[in-house]
């Protein structure tokens, strides 16, 4: 039996030591890359992977809205573990979300007695592997799948394979890790999120047992089922915030550090009261608390969605993926601009690889891409002209 903690309050102030800790080596760790096995398992040790199952099964019974916070903990000072963590949690949903109540109930269980830390291959857009059934009505995965984050050291997995042929059905199957013929390769060389795994898996002849298919009631196919996507992107909206949060913080207590002089063409005595630099981090502030304000009023409406659970209607659905949009258009822009920017308040010396004031904006840029936030604005745009909400795909 893994550990389980008993309330919120004790959740985020585990979450909070763990994030003092990860902050001491996170620099040094996004510049090497790889896996942060020390890292996943202090949080397999803390008891935050149980946080969001319900007490029913052993788990701490917490919030979306709570674990969010906890996700941005984390977040604030190391992305890519936040954003595993965040993946972890985003199984444990798809389980819910796809599956039987006899499986997902078996799964929930079975991450609080085993301590499962979950990882995904469920890239939806690549096609790249065949679900072939057998005559015994189980299944064979064959192919390859890219951006599976968080698959290497996991010990459970999501996957996808498409029925009989690349154009067949989608099929969404919950396995562990090691099953025979699953071969997770160490090739994720990107500019940001550099610890995140997310590199490709391959599948050999690997089984997947029928019962082991999530079909009942499967992807898409109710509105609680869509819900998905959603969480997604309010998980996203909240993990760019976190990472401009960060940014901000570290760049305001390196601008209040005796390093940081005025200009020589400056009036004031201090650089902390130069009327550039106290407009740029004004200005930054401003907008950074825009973004904050929507992400949270997005994170307020998840739960009561959660809670509906197969009763949710389609236009509760869609009303929450036109906020889910907003959010995560809001924190993208907000966080990319303001990554950017703080170089501008900072100045030369901090470019330096050693403070690492570039790992926000390159962790941002690579994960914002996730899917184009130029569909989500179109979404909004569809909404309020049209009062037409988006239709329910892996992505929206």
């Amino acid at each position: 039996m893994s550990k389980v903690l008993s309330s919120y309050e004790e959740a985020i102030e585990v979450a909070k030591k763990l994030s003092a800790e990860f902050a001491k080596s996170a620099v040094e760790r996004d510049q090497k890359g790889g896996t942060p096995k020390k890292e996943r398992d202090a949080i397999r040790q803390s008891g935050l992977l149980n946080f969001i199952i319900s007490k029913e099964f052993g788990g701490t019974g917490g919030t979306w809205a709570q674990l969010l916070t906890i996700i941005g903990e984390i977040s604030t000072v190391d992305s890519s573990l936040g954003h595993l963590y965040a993946f972890h949690n985003y199984q444990l949903a798809t389980v819910r979300l796809y599956g039987s109540k006899e499986q997902w109930s078996a799964l929930h269980k079975g991450t609080v007695e085993n301590g499962w830390f979950w990882g995904n291959a469920l890239n939806q857009i690549r096609k790249d592997v065949i679900a072939s059934q057998k005559a015994d009505g189980n299944y064979e995965f064959n192919g390859v799948k890219s951006f599976a984050t968080g698959s290497k050291d996991a010990d459970y997995l999501t996957i996808t394979g498409s029925e009989n042929s690349f154009e067949g059905k989608t099929l969404v199957a919950a396995i562990p890790a090691n099953r025979a013929g699953i071969v997770i390769n160490d090739d994720w060389d990107n500019i940001g999120q550099r610890q995140t795994n997310s590199g490709t898996l391959v599948f050999n002849h690997v089984e997947v047992k029928k019962s082991e298919i999530l079909s009942n009631p499967g992807p898409l196919s109710t509105p609680f089922s869509t819900a998905r996507a959603l969480i997604g992107q309010l998980v996203f909206a909240n993990l760019f915030l976190s990472i401009a949060q960060g940014a901000y913080r570290e760049a305001v207590n390196h601008i209040r550090g005796k390093e940081t002089k005025p200009w020589l063409a400056s009036l004031s005595p201090s650089a902390q009261k130069d009327p550039f630099l106290l407009r740029h981090v004004g200005e930054l502030w401003i907008k950074l608390e825009g973004a904050k304000a929507l992400v949270e009023k997005a994170n307020a409406q998840i739960d009561p969605l959660w809670q509906k659970a197969e009763n949710l209607t389609e236009r509760e659905r869609g009303e929450f993926a036109i906020s889910a949009a907003i959010a995560r258009t809001a924190a993208t822009q907000v966080g990319l601009e303001l990554t950017s920017r703080i170089f501008e308040a900072l100045g030369s010396r901090a470019t330096t690889s050693a403070l690492g004031f570039d790992r926000f904006w390159r962790n941002l840029r690579t994960q914002t891409l996730h899917d184009p936030i130029d569909y989500k604005i179109l979404a909004v745009g569809d909404f309020v002209l049209n009062g037409d909400f988006p239709a329910p795909t892996f992505y929206s």
